[in-house]
């Protein structure tokens, strides 16, 4: 827990995120299975190196939490298999890694950290995040971006269109797939209310 405690200065990654990751993993493991030990070190170790959502090295993120991982896993004398399985579950998480996870506990992480990002905790993860990096709710010309490039980088709800409402595609367990059915349809909701609510009057 040091290890990973010290991470908290970003709200979208701190212990509640932890909780909320592990709570998943335990209802998509029910199911699918997986080494229990593995699975633990991997949620409680997966964000243990803090990489800044606009940073140029934020793809790198989770192949330098698992080069942490292990060595902190060898060092308390786990067998190189078992680092090894704890490492390809961090390194394969992360969505702008794109690491295709070839074990059961990697597709496990994969999915739990993901059903993060969807539904109401990834709606008000996205609009947290977008806040600190100080980017607007959304473009006033043009809400839904009928008339122009989709940009997440200046306006928090494009990138509904460019990441949270394409997750749920990308689950790998049929458990986590289920689930992600669920956020998604949360997430389509709100896009499409906040969208009327914005839209009104401005000719879109």
């Amino acid at each position: 827990m040091p290890h990973v405690i010290g991470q908290a200065s970003d709200a979208s990654h701190d212990l509640s995120h932890l909780l909320r990751v592990w709570r998943n993993v335990q209802l998509i493991s029910e199911v699918e299975g997986g080494n229990q030990e593995v699975l633990v070190a991997a949620t409680l170790l997966h964000d243990c190196v803090d990489v800044p959502k606009d940073s140029p090295m934020r793809s790198r993120a989770s192949r330098l939490a698992a080069e942490k991982a292990t060595a902190l896993l060898d060092s308390y004398g786990w067998t190189k298999e078992r680092t090894a399985s704890v490492g390809h579950a961090i390194e394969a998480h992360s969505f702008s890694a794109q690491i295709e996870p070839v074990s059961v506990e990697a597709m496990i992480l994969q999915d739990a950290d993901r059903l993060d990002a969807i539904g109401y905790t990834g709606i008000a993860r996205c609009f947290y995040v977008s806040g600190r990096l100080g980017r607007a709710l959304y473009d006033s010309e043009d809400p839904d971006a009928a008339n122009r490039k989709l940009n997440d980088l200046d306006f928090a709800i494009d990138h509904f269109k460019t990441k949270l409402l394409k997750l749920s595609g990308s689950f790998q367990t049929e458990s986590g797939q289920a689930l992600a059915k669920m956020r998604h349809n949360i997430v389509e909701e709100f896009l499409s209310g906040f969208l009327a609510e914005v839209s009104s009057g401005n000719g879109h």
